[in-house]
């Protein structure tokens, strides 16, 4: 999430008529971010898509307009909003995508903070667009083009969607840039798959699935488990899911979910999960409880959680909250393992 001065910072750059906020027609918002931000733009005339599901509740829950996420095209605005992602690949392909949508003379305007490449931000949108503009505040850079296509570098911008695609990058596993450890294995969730025991047997839940790597070790690896549900609040991942874990057809199911508020109660065997601990670049520790939270009221009474964590994390005391009994099983490379056995029923 970005921190409130990025938008302060955007929004001045339509208050003070940089970028003209258009008299008619859709104002559309790319990775859209709910906030007070929004409602200072005309919200009858918004469209928004995000492909984070918590996000996604939010903005329609609030009435707000909201593309559905799987849909293909953008429609044609005179004023597109970028909320960059962070991830390189990911926001050149979606400035690619927002100015090839964009009619002639419409504006594309985004904002970062200078410490997240906002100089870098605008040079890659004035690199396909021909040109870009800017304004400083806040320690943050608002910036903008306007679409004149005989400008448009179209070769450039395709190449950048391109490298957005769903790839191969382990033999069987299958990723696209923007997803938790995209390009390789994350070398926690390596350990926590090693850790589980390939006598596991029953319904599993991956809390957080990513690109289904702890799922597909889990299936390729414990004969006895009957199938693994995956949970990932990241609509991007669900088709790389499919992909990395095509060979076990039949023996898997993946949610297009938010795993803090769309969960079964008192489903599942076993629980597996390296729960995300971050907010915008800051840790949030609170993310993780949550997470541990969740896992125990999916769990059948007598199940079983395996997570991995970041040594430093301080989740001991959610887990003697939330289960009967938990035990350290792995202390390497400043990662831990931890089991929990038998879910607390939350009163």
């Amino acid at each position: 999430m970005m921190d409130a001065v990025v938008f302060d910072t955007l929004l001045l750059a339509l208050e003070d008529g940089a970028v003209p906020l258009p008299a008619a027609g859709p104002v559309l918002v790319l990775n859209a971010e709910p906030g007070p931000w929004l409602m200072q733009l005309p919200k009858d005339r918004l469209v928004c898509r995000t492909s984070f599901k918590p996000n996604h509740d939010v903005l329609r829950a609030a009435g707000f307009n909201v593309l559905p996420v799987d849909s293909v095209g953008l429609p044609e605005a005179m004023l597109t909003i970028v909320v960059p992602p962070r991830q390189r690949d990911q926001a050149r392909a979606l400035y690619a995508r927002a100015l090839l949508a964009a009619p002639e003379g419409g504006y594309v305007l985004a904002s970062l903070p200078n410490t997240l490449g906002g100089k870098t931000g605008e040079k890659q949108l004035a690199e396909i667009a021909g040109d870009a503009a800017s304004l400083s505040k806040h320690k943050c850079r608002a910036f903008w083009t306007i679409k004149a296509d005989a400008v448009v570098n179209h070769p450039l911008a395709e190449d950048w969607i391109e490298e957005d695609a769903i790839r191969e990058i382990e033999p069987d596993l299958f990723s696209r840039p923007g997803l938790f450890s995209w390009d390789r294995v994350d070398p926690g969730s390596e350990l926590l798959a090693d850790s589980v025991p390939e006598t596991v047997k029953g319904i599993g839940a991956d809390l957080g699935g990513g690109y289904g790597f702890i799922s597909h070790e889990i299936l390729a690896n414990c004969p006895k488990v009957e199938r693994m549900d995956l949970y990932e609040a990241e609509y991007r991942a669900i088709a790389c899911i499919e992909e990395t874990l095509a060979p076990f057809e039949g023996r898997f199911t993946a949610h297009w979910a938010d795993a803090l508020n769309d969960l079964p109660k008192s489903v599942y065997d076993f629980v597996v999960m390296n729960p995300p601990f971050h907010t915008g670049r800051a840790d949030n520790s609170a993310l993780g409880r949550s997470f541990i939270r969740a896992a125990s009221q999916t769990l059948k009474p007598g199940g079983t959680l395996w997570l991995v964590a970041n040594r430093h994390l301080p989740y001991e005391a959610e887990l003697a909250a939330c289960f009967k009994d938990h035990e350290m099983l792995e202390d390497e490379a400043g990662y831990k393992i931890i089991r929990a056995e038998r879910p607390k029923r939350q009163k």
